[in-house]
């Protein structure tokens, strides 16, 4: 029988992996609109500076396979009013999606926001990502707002969904 899925905080040494999950989503999905794959120094200063500024990471790691997701709170705006609200993000690997890992990854995220004083998550998702859109709202999120055809990837219009939940 395989060992359970331990979620932790990441560490400096997971960004490698951190990495190749997000540019897999890249190159792959519309998790997330950017086109070209990130490099290592653009991941480890956005981990650096979550480290410095308070914002949590986690990792999802299998045993046997190593880190298999991970999320994170970021600043929602740099404004001072925005303060008491984050953008949440979840990436699961391929192959490991539909197992629980999202949500085993999610969960820790509201607590660190609850502790730190947060007031408003948003979770903005491509709105053909029905998977996480209900993921969310498994953990109480609803929907706030949906903007049509703001984003453009793979030779189509996407339309956004705002989801939100509130601490």
């Amino acid at each position: 029988m395989a060992e359970p899925i331990l979620i932790r905080p990441a560490r400096r040494d997971d960004v490698p992996a951190i990495l190749a999950i997000y540019n897999d989503a890249v190159a792959r999905t519309t998790a997330s609109y950017d086109y070209e794959p990130h490099p290592l120094e653009l991941r480890l200063a956005w981990f650096d500076e979550h480290c410095r500024d308070g914002f949590p990471i986690f990792v999802a790691v299998d045993p046997a396979l190593g880190v298999v997701g991970w999320s994170s709170l970021s600043r929602y705006h740099a404004k001072p009013g925005y303060r008491f609200t984050v953008e949440n993000s979840v990436y699961v690997a391929d192959g490991h999606r539909g197992r629980g890992v999202g949500g085993q990854l999610l969960a820790p995220l509201l607590e660190a926001a609850r502790t730190r004083g947060f007031h408003a998550i948003l979770a903005v998702i491509d709105s053909d990502n029905a998977p996480s859109i209900r993921l969310h709202a498994k953990f109480g999120f609803t929907e706030v707002g949906r903007f049509r055809q703001i984003g453009f990837k793979f030779d189509r219009w996407l339309d956004v969904v705002y989801l939100e939940r509130l601490m």
